[in-house]
Parts: C-alpha cells; structure tokens; sequence
C-alpha cells in the first residue's frame, strides 16, 4: 500500500520510476527491489570518465552480493555526452568494458530532468543543501529497500565509496539472519 502524505498526495519510491535503457527498453526500477543501487550520471568525454573503470570494478567485484549500477548518460555539462545512445554504448563497451545496466541519455536538472533524477535530489541533497546536480558522476546510493541513502559529488572516486557499498551489502545479510 502507497504512503500517503497529510496532504493526501502518494509519497514516491526509487521503485515507482521507470527509465528507458540504452537499447530503447522500458526498464522499471521495481526490477531492482532487494539490491543496492548506484546511479550515476556519466558522460564520455569528461575529466572523470576513468571513473567508468572504478564502476566497473565495483560491479564486478559485489554484482554477485547484490549490487547495480546504472548509467545515465547526461549532456548537460559542457556537452561532454554528445554521442548518440548507440555511440555511448560503444565507448563504454570498447573503453572500459562497462557491463552494468546503461540507460539513454537523459537530462538531470531543469525543466526537462528525467523525473527519477528530480526524485534522487529531493530525497538527497548536495553541497550546501542544493538539490541542482554540479557535474558528471555524481552518485546515489539506494539500499535494498529503495531508500536514497546518500549522495556523492563527481570527483569522489568509485574506490572511496566502496565501503559504504559493503555495509549496505552486509546488513541485508544480517537481518536476514535474524
């Protein structure tokens, strides 16, 4: 049952959204319910780009335990993402043998943001209480029970949040035990 609001509005999930995949696919994030999630805006031809390799890293080391990462593509910031969804695919694919869930290129501020996107910055805000996203690669970390946990800027290295991924991977595991 939705939670409702006193205002009697629907409160959202990470869960209620849907996005399209780089493929043209309607990919609802309900398909992600139990794991932990990190979405991250990328853009190909950026100065965090590398980050791509640490993703790739993380996702091959914990897709295992649970873990997904989902791309979206944005060319929002200095039109550092101005390929074409097939074109993205294939950089990610060739450069950096990306192989976790990509989605098409969408925008994360404005008038146009995906909505998912408008969701993730309310539920967690940026530097200063900002909700506007500054850059490429800024994260969101979703637990297993679709709640924004935290929000991490572009130059904040994959590696350094693995921790927190691992946390989140754990207690799952422990409160299923109990």
């Amino acid at each position: 049952m939705p939670l409702i609001t006193q205002a009697g509005d629907k409160m959202q999930s990470f869960y209620d959204f849907n996005a399209t995949d780089i493929i043209g696919e309607n990919i609802s994030m309900s398909e992600y319910k139990g794991k932990v999630v990190l979405v991250v805006n990328v853009a190909s031809k950026c100065g965090f780009t590398p980050q791509y390799e640490g993703l790739q890293k993380l996702y091959d080391a914990y897709k295992k335990d649970g873990l997904e990462i989902l791309a979206f593509p944005c060319n929002q910031f200095n039109e550092q993402e101005s390929g074409t969804n097939k074109e993205i695919k294939k950089f990610c694919n060739v450069n950096y043998g990306v192989t976790f869930p990509l989605f098409e290129k969408i925008d994360v501020n404005g008038d146009n943001a995906h909505p998912l996107y408008r969701f993730l910055k309310k539920e967690a805000t940026g530097f200063l209480w900002t909700k506007s996203i500054k850059w490429n690669f800024t994260k969101f970390l979703i637990d297993r029970d679709g709640n924004v946990i935290t929000r991490y800027g572009s130059a904040t290295e994959p590696k350094s949040i693995e921790e927190d991924i691992v946390k989140l991977l754990k207690e799952f595991v422990v409160k299923g035990v109990e």
